[in-house]
């Protein structure tokens, strides 16, 4: 898949999102160099993965590994984007289990290890965009979600995959304070979790998957904002109705379901018509779906592309 990057131009900066955020902690208090060693730093389970060559890979330059694990979005840790790299090194990864429910015909509690083991992984060299205008380009390694979605054999009713955050303040101090309804939700629709670009991500840069990304698995979607992309994976449920998730709960206004990237679409506080790629000066043009609408957009193709945010 080759997309040149688009012309480039000035723009302002919007306020960061943590940050806007922060205001609630400061009203209602708050609680109290190689690829192995930045990871290492937060995970105790850093190790290389065993993986298939990158098969959807973009002509873009990665994202430096530094920045990626050191410039995050987990509010589990804290809202700012230092925090998930200062705290995450407490969570505990192993063991792990995630449960399967709802309706399908093979439910199970799998082991994050067996699930490793279970299918095979493979490197995804994706864009990832923040709904707050900055993007990174990352090489995960995971598998796809398709895979488990299969084998736990959805029933006929199930439209929508839904998926739980780990709970626990003691190891994730940002859940002391009350910025999100803990634990974290998302959700899919189930086609678009079958999409074969949904991945379900275990490590990045061939290692394991740093606590501040998530660890020891979190979803990936490519063609949404950041937000859906939901990390420390415990619970996935398929359900017949719309599942409720925790950014459209706290602000339906700027953070619909889908959360498709659109650059005709602005977030109600700034445009999503330019993004800020971590590591360039100059700003770039947003893709619609992030650039993979030739994979995506048929998956909504008679809807209103504003009720796609």
């Amino acid at each position: 898949m080759l997309i040149r990057p688009p012309t480039d131009f000035k723009d302002c900066d919007v306020t960061d999102h943590g940050l806007y955020l922060r205001r609630r902690e400061f009203v209602l208090g708050s609680a109290g160099v190689g690829a192995a060693s930045l990871i290492g730093a937060s995970s105790a389970q850093a190790a290389a993965l065993k993986y298939r060559p990158n098969r959807m890979a973009i002509d873009e330059d990665k994202t430096p590994l530094k920045d990626v694990t050191g410039y995050n979005n987990f509010y589990e840790f804290g809202t700012d984007k230092s925090d998930p790299a200062r705290y995450a090194k407490m969570m505990k990864t192993r063991p792990w289990t995630v449960i399967v429910a709802g309706l399908c015909d093979k439910p199970g509690q799998y082991g994050v290890d067996d699930l490793i083991r279970r299918f095979p992984l493979e490197e995804r060299i994706y864009r990832m965009r923040c709904v707050e205008a900055w993007s990174m380009v990352i090489p995960w390694v995971g598998f796809p979600l398709a895979s488990l979605i299969k084998a736990a054999a959805p029933t006929s009713q199930a439209k929508y995959v839904a998926f739980q955050t780990l709970r626990d303040s003691r190891q994730m101090p940002g859940q002391r304070s009350d910025i999100l309804n803990w634990p974290y939700q998302e959700a899919l629709r189930l086609d678009e979790a079958l999409n074969p670009l949904t991945l379900m991500a275990v490590g990045l840069y061939g290692q394991t998957l740093p606590n501040q990304n998530g660890a020891p698995i979190r979803l990936v979607v490519p063609w949404k904002y950041g937000f859906k992309g939901i990390k420390s994976i415990v619970r996935i449920q398929f359900t017949a109705n719309r599942p409720k998730t925790s950014w459209n709960l706290l602000a339906p206004r700027e953070y619909g379901f889908y959360g498709n990237v659109n650059p005709d679409v602005d977030h109600p506080r700034w445009s999503q018509a330019k993004e800020r790629r971590i590591g360039e000066f100059f700003r770039r043009k947003t893709l619609p779906f992030n650039g993979y609408g030739d994979q995506v957009a048929g998956l909504y193709r008679g809807l209103d592309p504003r009720t796609l945010y």
